[in-house]
């Protein structure tokens, strides 16, 4: 399975990725080992997680949620 995940960062920023272990990719960031984006924000939270069955998909739909505003990817983690 492939997944879209949404992080919310100490900070209050939202970081979403993609991942085939969101799991293991949450605790990476977690740990500072993620994204640079995420390294001096620590510690998060998962907040949204979405599950594809192709990778291709699952790109698609993380570009999507990247370019969303701030306040509509809250709207999105609130559903």
């Amino acid at each position: 399975m492939h997944f879209v995940y949404v992080i919310e960062c100490n900070d209050g920023s939202l970081y979403t990725g993609y991942t085939t272990d969101v799991e293991r990719r949450v605790a990476e960031h977690d740990a500072g080992e993620g994204a640079k984006y995420t390294r001096g924000r620590t510690p998060v939270e998962l907040v949204h997680v979405e599950e594809f069955d192709s990778k291709s998909a699952a790109m698609s739909r993380e570009y999507e949620i990247k370019q969303l505003r701030r306040r509509e990817k809250q709207r999105l983690v609130e559903s």
